[in-house]
């Protein structure tokens, strides 16, 4: 037999033999399994196909396990990741349920606090000197050009700015503000007193909100007044977003007019009227009250006659002539 080349691989026996030579003999190939530890002299090691499955299982796993190492992120990074996605679910959760009638910043400022927090720990991870930390904060916030994350966050504050909901939060969203917590006391006890006096007039056939406009103008008054304070209030600031109150307190004074004036056709209470009434006169009649004493405590001119000159040589001449006779 001719010289032969024989090269060993992992598990695995390759003959390269010279032209019309053959390392096996021609009958069929029997694959015996070897025990473990057993010295290969001179002969052929027979093939196990066990042992090449198991081994190439062995090689599909580790590919697999490096391959998803590479896609997925690190164990600090999965878990700001998902500290974000959860807060995220709860604001847009809560965004939703408060959209009508609006309560956005009552509701969810606790919400969008946890969400700027979690975004902040993120965010605090690229100026970290550890390697981990700044690699996962750029994964999360610069890896791709949609760039979820901050997409969303963004979103986030376009709507609470948009919203105004920092004009009835304390500083740091801590909480609502004493005006808001007024205002939202005033707004309850207007909607009860409209309750109450709707229910005593069920039996009705005809919808008379006389009691209502009656019995509800103080607390309507003192709703409206507290608003307009605020509102004043607020115009301290220059800008035009400042300008508004947040949506909450904004929509809480339109239903609440709209019920007054639309819905129960309630005027102005009776005692402004009165006093409104009084000016008016007053200011209408000043003007004829001024010329008619001007009239009475003016002098009158009297007219005077004058003579005429012959008329009175002739009248002196009559009585010469009748005191000669």
């Amino acid at each position: 037999m001719g010289p032969a080349t024989v090269l060993w691989l992992p598990g695995v026996l390759l003959g390269l033999c010279s032209a019309g030579d053959s390392p096996f003999p021609s009958r069929p190939v029997v694959l015996q399994s070897v025990p473990e530890g057993r010295a290969l002299g001179g002969w052929r090691r027979p093939l196990s196909l066990d042992l090449l499955l198991a081994e190439a299982e062995d090689l599909s796993r580790l590919g697999s396990e490096s391959l998803r190492d590479l896609l997925e992120l690190e164990p600090d990074c999965r878990e700001l990741l998902a500290a974000f996605a959860n807060s995220s679910v709860r604001l847009t959760g809560c965004l939703v349920r408060s959209a009508r009638p609006v309560r956005l910043c009552q509701n969810c400022y606790r919400q969008f606090r946890e969400t700027n927090d979690q975004l902040e720990n993120i965010t605090r991870a690229v100026g970290n000197s550890s390697e981990s930390s700044s690699k996962c904060a750029k994964s999360l916030l610069m890896s791709d050009r949609l760039q979820i994350v901050v997409i969303l966050s963004k979103f986030f504050n376009d709507t609470w700015e948009k919203a105004n909901c920092g004009n009835c939060l304390k500083n740091n969203s801590e909480g609502l503000s004493n005006s808001t917590v007024m205002f939202l006391a005033l707004f309850n006890a207007s909607l009860t007193c409209f309750e109450h006096n709707l229910q005593e007039q069920e039996g009705s056939l005809v919808n008379n909100y006389t009691q209502v406009c009656k019995n509800c103008s103080m607390p309507y008054k003192d709703l409206n007044a507290l608003y307009k304070r605020m509102q004043e209030s607020n115009q301290n600031h220059d800008a035009e977003e400042q300008s508004h109150l947040c949506i909450d307190v904004e929509d809480a004074m339109n239903i609440t007019r709209r019920l007054w004036s639309r819905t129960f056709n309630c005027s102005v209470p009776f005692s402004d009227t009165v006093s409104v009434v009084a000016v008016s006169s007053f200011l209408l009649f000043l003007p004829v009250v001024f010329y008619l004493s001007s009239f009475l405590h003016s002098k009158q001119k009297k007219r005077i006659l004058i003579l005429p000159k012959r008329i009175q040589s002739t009248a002196s001449l009559v009585n010469i002539q009748e005191k000669c006779h």
